[in-house]
C-alpha cells in the first residue's frame, strides 16, 4: 500500500512538472495587421531609435550654440620658483645701476579670477542660426528614415500575404491532384481506365507536393523578414488574418494619382542642406567682422618669497577691466572657405535638379505599373472563373470517358497558374502603390511620422 502511494505521489509530481514545463514553453500568439506591424516597427526598430538620438544630439548642439553668449569664468593659479630673476640696468649720472626684479632662489605665488563677457560676437549669432537649420535637417532625416521603414514593412507585409495566398493555392492544387489520383486509381482498379492514366495522375500528385513545401518555406521566410523589420525576435509567433483579395477595391484609384513631390523627404533634405550651406557662408563671412568683449580680472599674488611658510608671505591684489576689440585684417584661408562654399552650393543645386527628375520618372513608372495591374486584374478574374469551369468540365468529361487524363491535368495546371497570377497582380499593384507613397512622401501614416518629429 505504501509503495502504491509513493508511486502515485511520484507520478503526480512528474505530471505537474510536465504541465509546468509545457506552460513555460508555450509562446503567446499575436494577431498582426498592417497598422500593428508599422506601429511595432516605429517603436522597436533600432534604426528609429538611432534617428531619435540624432535629433537629441542636434538639440544639445543648438543649446551649446547660444551658451557661447554667456559669460565665461576662469580661475588660474601658478607657483613659480625663481632660480635667477631678471634684472634691469639703468644709466644714471654716468653710472650704471642694476635693479633686480625680485630675489634669486625665491618663489612667486599667483592666483587670478577672470570673467569674460562677449559684447559683439557675430560668429556666435550665425552659429545659433546654423544649429537651428542643422536640427531641422536631422528631423527631416528622421522623417525620411521612418517613411523608408514604413515602405519596407508594408512591402514585407504584402510579401507575406502573397506567400500565404500562394501557399493556399498550392495546397488546394495538391488536394485536387490527390483527389483526382484517388478517383483515377479507383477507376483503374475497376478496369475503366488504363495504367497510363493512373501513372499520370500519380506523377501529377507527386509533382504538386514540392511546390507545397516550397510555398511553406516561402511563408516562413516572409514571416522572418517581417519580424526583423518589426524589431521582434524570431521565436515570437503571430498570425495574419488578411489576404490580397481584400485590397482588390483599392485598385480602382490608380488613374486618379497625381505626382506632387513637395513632401518628398530627399528633396526636402537637399533644400535644408542648401539652407545650411547658405548659413555656413554667412558664418564664414563673420571672419571679416570685428569682435568686442569685456574682460574683468582680479589678481592676488605674493612675490620674492625665500621660504615656504605661506602664512608669513606678503600678499597684494590687483583688479582691472578691459574692453577688447579684435579686427581681422587678412587671413587667406577665409577667402578659400568662401570659394569652397560657393562650389558646394552649385553642386547641391545640380544634384537637386537631377534628383527631382529621377523621382518624377520613378513616380510615373509606379503609376503606370498600378494602372497596368488594375487593367490586368479584370482579365485575371475572368481567367480564374474560366479555368475553374474548365476543371469542372474536364472532370465530368473524364468521368464519362470523353477526355483524356492529359486534358484533366492541363486544366488543373491552368487553374493553379491563373490563381497565382491573380494574386501576383494585386501584389504588384500594392508594391507599386507603396513605392509611390514613399516617393511622394505621403501615406496614411504620414501624420504619425510628422507628429513624432515635432
Amino acid at each position: 500500500m505504501k509503495i502504491k502511494m509513493r508511486f502515485m505521489t511520484v507520478a503526480a509530481l512528474l505530471t505537474a512538472f510536465a504541465l509546468t514545463a509545457n506552460a513555460q514553453q508555450e509562446i503567446p500568439t499575436m494577431e498582426i495587421t498592417l497598422d500593428k506591424a508599422i506601429e511595432l516597427a516605429l517603436s522597436d526598430n533600432p534604426t528609429m531609435k538611432v534617428a531619435e538620438k540624432e535629433i537629441e544630439l542636434k538639440q544639445v548642439s543648438k543649446t551649446e550654440a547660444w551658451q557661447n553668449l554667456l559669460p565665461s569664468v576662469t580661475l588660474d593659479g601658478a607657483i613659480q620658483y625663481n632660480i635667477q630673476v631678471a634684472s634691469m640696468k639703468m644709466d644714471m649720472s654716468g653710472q650704471t645701476m642694476e635693479i633686480k626684479m625680485g630675489k634669486d632662489n625665491s618663489n612667486t605665488w599667483n592666483a587670478a579670477l577672470q570673467v569674460a563677457i562677449p559684447l559683439y560676437a557675430p560668429a556666435v549669432y550665425k552659429a545659433m542660426s546654423l544649429s537651428e537649420s542643422d536640427l531641422q535637417l536631422a528631423v527631416e532625416k528622421s522623417r525620411g528614415s521612418k517613411i523608408d521603414l514604413i515602405n519596407q514593412v508594408t512591402k514585407a507585409y504584402y510579401q507575406l500575404l502573397l506567400a500565404q495566398d500562394s501557399y493556399e493555392v498550392l495546397q488546394e492544387n495538391f488536394k485536387l491532384a490527390q483527389k483526382n489520383y484517388d478517383i483515377v486509381n479507383a477507376m483503374y482498379e475497376q478496369g475503366r481506365v488504363s495504367e497510363y492514366d493512373k501513372i499520370n495522375a500519380e506523377v501529377q500528385m507527386n509533382n504538386a507536393w514540392p511546390s507545397v513545401v516550397s510555398g511553406k518555406n516561402g511563408v516562413e521566410l516572409a514571416q522572418l523578414q517581417l519580424k526583423v523589420l518589426m524589431g521582434i525576435t524570431a521565436d515570437v509567433k503571430f498570425i495574419i488574418k488578411d489576404n490580397l483579395k481584400n485590397y482588390e477595391n483599392e485598385m480602382a484609384k490608380a488613374a486618379t494619382t497625381e505626382i506632387d513631390l513637395s513632401n518628398n523627404s530627399s528633396l526636402k533634405q537637399i533644400d535644408l542642406q542648401g539652407e545650411l550651406l547658405h548659413k555656413q557662408r554667412k558664418m564664414q563671412q563673420t571672419s571679416f567682422q570685428p569682435t568686442l568683449a569685456l574682460v574683468g580680472s582680479y589678481q592676488y599674488q605674493s612675490i620674492s618669497n625665500t621660504n615656504w611658510n605661506i602664512a608669513k608671505y606678503n600678499w597684494s591684489d590687483a583688479a582691472s577691466v578691459t574692453l577688447s576689440l579684435s579686427i581681422p585684417l587678412y587671413k587667406a584661408s577665409n577667402f578659400t572657405s568662401l570659394k569652397t562654399n560657393k562650389i558646394q552650393q552649385y553642386q547641391l543645386a545640380e544634384t537637386r535638379i537631377n534628383t527631382e527628375r529621377m523621382l518624377s520618372m520613378q513616380a510615373q513608372s509606379y503609376i503606370d505599373n498600378m494602372t497596368a495591374s488594375a487593367e490586368q486584374l479584370e482579365s485575371n478574374k475572368a481567367a480564374v472563373n474560366l479555368a475553374q469551369k474548365g476543371v469542372e468540365i474536364s472532370q465530368k468529361r473524364y468521368d464519362v470517358g470523353k477526355s483524356t487524363i492529359l486534358e484533366l491535368t492541363n486544366s488543373q495546371v491552368s487553374l493553379t497558374n491563373t490563381r497565382l497570377s491573380y494574386n501576383n497582380t494585386i501584389y504588384d499593384y500594392l508594391v507599386a502603390k507603396t513605392d509611390l507613397e514613399k516617393v511622394l512622401g505621403t501615406s496614411q501614416y504620414q501624420n504619425i511620422t510628422d507628429d513624432k518629429n515635432k
